[in-house]
């Protein structure tokens, strides 16, 4: 059922409007609209009075849409030129105002030819970098595999003069070989000075490449400094990982959700993800520092200023989803500069920017630990906010399941539920089930909120899916003395590919089947791809050839082989990614209709006042179309965040239902909606051309099993 609009508040509460508006909120020159990564346009053309009338503008189609890609990006505007990614990695100039075409580079096809045969290793990638000098050196910087590129912004060429003929190996510099190990970028980096400073994505399993931060020469792509995090002796936060050695091992703690800069004072702030491996901690005992924290760092050294840890000892993949914004608000009647952080379970985490102290009292609060896995070190509090109320439910009981469905499969969902442990948050992974809610996808997620610097009213999209984490023992990775290729495959699949296709290789809405899959690939190709991994599947090049061969006759079916004996390569088993569980999979937990097993809202929007901590007004977001047809508006799960503009629209796609929004940013009424030709899984920006204000917006598809899309779609009046 709709929630109902709470009356606004008196204005009074709200920050003093600005009688001048920054220059830089009049562009959309930096992913999320601005280093503050508040996705704010001080535009005004368009408003609550003819929004109602917007139109598509221009519409331009990438033309290499595929099953299952898509388009996450955030796109830049700059000089009345737009700035995009295609579904397959090419980087693409268009006039911001028709969308017609002014280069395309291919990074499958550097030269403008293919160079023999293979995969190309594609990533997730939601935007890019835009540098330019007092000189008039224009560039981009982007992601596409493992190489950060540079691209002349006029030319759509690599500019040679930076890194290895235009291009850096996110690879190297890394202080140990991690050639083997899969490191992308999946939000674009960010540029102070003459730096372009980026974060990684790498895989979340035992053994993983560490996720450090880097900044680069934007001129020549030499490595100007590195930020460890996770510590090695004599740093900072080493003795946070019980283990001394664990550095040398262990992975993760990765910016992979980008950052957000305060340039005049020179400081950047960094959202950190989980240490991995994400759902057991026993072979990396200690609150993991610098994993699932707020880092404020020197961003012309690298050198540490404050770090606040938002969870302790991570097992439940709670990694920061998106960077912090940089805001003013009121306490006491007071200004302060502040930092906002959303995070995946709801909180809302308001910090001091110079000190990153809390504002407002966050207590550290007893977590149950009794039921944990042997051999696991649950920390014993975690960090709660006190000063904003969850934007999320974040517990799921029999009183919240989901009564929209038949009675069978109501029981059928309250039967399950009562064989998992469930009710609160952080209670640990578990042979038998643990409840994960809101699920691993958020609360908040990669898209990010807004932030409207006039108002000081912060806005936030959300999901509210429950995800059931199972453990099981696993496999040594020493393997028997005796053992077929099918049996070695088997346990292959276990340790690297069960944890995202499941235990009977079925899938999810985020990562596809492998069921018949050997109607599509052969041995060749599948080993291609294991080698170069594609969109989220990250590559295996540590696996050897008889491994990947086993792995082959396992999940292509290869009977041929099957029986065939495995030989094993010689292989230093490390201890710390010799782990003794692994989970069985991403699984929602769902009722047999294919509905989230809970009661709706199962997507929301919200704006809550930064200054009084309270709820302005909340809504469902997205709807099922036979729902709706019955009145009932239940919400969707949601990928990609929203814009706040000074005309009083909030701009948001990312709704599971293909749907284009734009609310009343002071009441929440809906103002107008068109349906996209894919789900617009993205951010839109904001941007102004010859004049006119456009809103554009990435239509990609490719997630919750909605179909794909190659458009970036346009509107103005």
């Amino acid at each position: 059922m709709r929630s109902t609009t709470i009356h606004v508040l008196i204005i009074s509460t709200l920050l003093t409007a600005c009688t001048s508006r920054s220059n830089r909120y009049l562009h959309w020159e930096v992913y999320g609209g601005s280093k503050e990564n508040i996705h704010y346009s001080a535009l005004t053309q368009l408003d609550t009075g003819n929004v109602s009338k917007l139109k598509v503008a221009w519409a331009y189609h990438t033309g290499d849409a595929e099953d299952m890609t898509q388009i996450q990006v955030n796109p830049v505007v700059v000089d009345e030129r737009l700035y995009g990614v295609s579904p397959k990695l090419k980087l693409f100039a268009v006039d911001a105002a028709t969308g017609k075409e002014v280069w395309v580079f291919d990074p499958a096809r550097p030269s403008g030819e293919v160079k023999g045969k293979g995969y190309f290793q594609y990533n997730a990638c939601r935007g890019v970098t835009f540098y330019e000098n007092e000189g008039g050196d224009r560039r981009i910087f982007y992601t596409a595999g493992a190489k950060l590129y540079c691209i002349d912004a006029d030319k759509g060429q690599p500019v040679m003069s930076f890194g290895d003929s235009g291009f850096v190996d996110l690879h190297r510099d890394m202080g140990r070989n991690m050639d083997q190990l899969y490191i992308t970028s999946t939000t674009p980096g960010i540029i102070y000075k003459d730096l372009i400073i980026t974060g990684t994505r790498v895989a979340e399993e035992a053994g993983g490449a560490p996720g450090y931060i880097r900044a680069y020469d934007v001129h020549s792509g030499k490595l100007r400094w590195i930020f460890h995090t996770i510590p090695q002796p004599g740093e900072t936060g080493y003795e946070s990982w019980e283990d001394k050695d664990a550095w040398q091992h262990m992975g993760g703690a990765n910016a992979w959700a980008g950052f957000s800069l305060d340039e005049e004072k020179g400081v950047l702030f960094a959202p950190i993800g989980s240490a991995s491996y994400d759902f057991y901690g026993g072979k990396r005992k200690g609150s993991n520092l610098f994993a699932n924290c707020v880092l404020a760092l020197d961003a012309a050294t690298g050198k540490r200023i404050w770090h606040f840890q938002t969870v302790h000892h991570d097992l439940w993949d709670r990694d920061l989803p998106t960077a912090p914004m940089l805001v003013t608000v009121k306490k006491e009647g007071k200004k302060a500069d502040a930092i906002v952080q959303v995070t995946k379970t709801g909180f809302i985490f308001l910090l001091d920017k110079s000190s990153g102290q809390p504002l407002y009292p966050v207590a550290e609060t007893p977590v149950p630990a009794d039921t944990a896995l042997p051999g696991e070190q649950v920390w014993p509090t975690q960090p709660v906010p006190s000063f904003f109320k969850p934007f999320v439910r974040q517990a799921l009981t029999e009183d919240n399941l989901n009564r929209l469905v038949p009675d069978s499969s109501y029981q059928d969902i309250r039967t399950k539920l009562a064989g998992y442990k469930t009710g609160r948050l952080f209670i640990p992974p578990s042979r038998q089930g643990t409840v994960i809610f809101p699920g691993f996808d958020g609360g908040a997620e990669w898209g990010g909120p807004a932030a409207d610097p006039e108002t000081g009213v912060l806005y936030v999209n959300a999901s509210e899916m429950p995800w059931i984490l199972t453990m099981i023992d696993a496999e040594e990775q020493h393997p028997p003395v005796k053992e077929t290729q099918l049996q070695a495959g088997k346990r292959l699949y276990t340790t690297h590919c069960m944890a995202c296709h499941g235990p009977e290789r079925k899938g999810s809405s985020t990562f596809p089947s492998l069921v018949n899959i050997q109607h599509k690939y052969n041995e060749t190709a599948f080993t291609q791809l294991v080698d170069a991994g594609r969109r989220m599947m990250p590559a295996f090049k540590q696996l050897d050839r008889s491994e990947k061969k086993a792995l082959a006759a396992f999940i292509l079916d290869i009977k041929a082989t099957q029986q065939t004996p495995f030989v094993a390569s010689r292989k230093n088993v490390d201890a710390y990614t010799n782990l003794p569980y692994r989970a069985t999979g991403y699984n929602k937990f769902l009722t047999k209709e294919g509905y989230p097993a809970v009661a709706p809202p199962w997507g929301t929007l919200s704006a809550i006042d930064l200054n009084t901590g309270q709820l302005l007004w909340k809504d469902t977001l997205g709807d099922y179309p036979e729902l709706k047809a019955k009145g009932i508006h239940s919400g969707t799960e949601n990928y990609g965040g929203p814009v706040v503009t000074a005309g009083g629209l909030l701009f948001i796609a990312a709704t599971a239902d293909s749907k284009f929004r734009a609310f009343n940013k002071r009441t929440g009424q809906l103002l107008w909606e068109t349906t996209l030709p894919a789900c617009g899984f993205a951010t839109p920006a904001v941007y102004e051309a010859n004049g006119k204000q456009y809103v554009v917006i990435s239509c990609g598809g490719g997630k919750l099993g909605k179909k794909s899309g190659d458009t970036y779609m346009a509107f103005s009046l």
